[in-house]
């Protein structure tokens, strides 16, 4: 299986240690949060990476260039204007015609979510699925400030109860190039397609058993790096 990484992002919430450093290169002992995620995806057994770019994208390519991973990477660079979540993918669609996983590298990715992407692959073809997004409870989040995202039942992913949503998406879905054919927009978020997705009740997801760790904001940011 392929995988993109979405990396063209601002960053803003991370400000001002991203005003001159891109976020996935901001670094969690001596890894940044891009190398934690390629080499994750390396252990799970991706073969090929696509990385889409835009803020500071010169000092992400050069820092893949210099440290050549042992995995195909592939730049798409967003040039003129950011392209936002889904459209960022769409971007890059034509790397894909088969499903193909899509991860943020703001989560501290470690071994134990390898089970985790197990499952997700599992159900996702043994069930014909066309998104499957892995998701954990909120109460295992690190961070507390997260108000959930979604809502989990036999699998199925829902938000219908905006005051009570449990579940935090992780950054990590398997998904089929199929499901941006009908999409015209060039800068949309990935919360079109899944909301497309909700009302067929054809939006899925698996629950991780692993503690959440998601670099969401300069001062949780500090404290991890403190720990390090």
């Amino acid at each position: 299986m392929k995988a993109m990484i979405l990396s063209a992002g601002y960053g803003k919430r991370l400000l001002p240690l991203t005003k001159n450093c891109p976020k996935p290169l901001l670094k969690i002992g001596k890894e940044t949060l891009l190398s934690n995620t390629i080499k994750f995806l390396i252990q799970f057994g991706v073969k090929q990476v696509i990385i889409n770019v835009h803020y500071l994208s010169e000092q992400i390519v050069d820092y893949i260039n210099k440290n050549k991973f042992n995995i195909s990477i592939t730049v798409v660079k967003e040039q003129e204007k950011i392209l936002d979540t889904g459209g960022g993918i769409l971007n890059a669609i034509k790397h894909f015609n088969e499903p193909f996983l899509v991860i943020n590298p703001d989560t501290i990715w470690n071994f134990n979510h390898i089970k985790d992407i197990k499952l997700l692959e599992k159900n996702f073809f043994k069930n014909k699925q066309k998104c499957s997004l892995l998701l954990v409870n909120k109460l295992k989040s690190i961070e507390n400030n997260f108000k959930g995202d979604f809502n989990l039942k036999n699998n199925l992913v829902d938000r219908k109860d905006k005051d009570n949503l449990n579940y935090i998406y992780t950054g990590l879905q398997i998904i089929k190039p199929e499901v941006f054919s009908e999409i015209r927009e060039t800068v949309f978020s990935i919360n079109k397609v899944w909301d497309k997705l909700i009302s067929k009740n054809e939006l899925y997801g698996e629950k991780s058993n692993t503690d959440f760790l998601h670099v969401s904001n300069i001062d949780f940011y500090k404290s991890l790096t403190e720990k390090n």
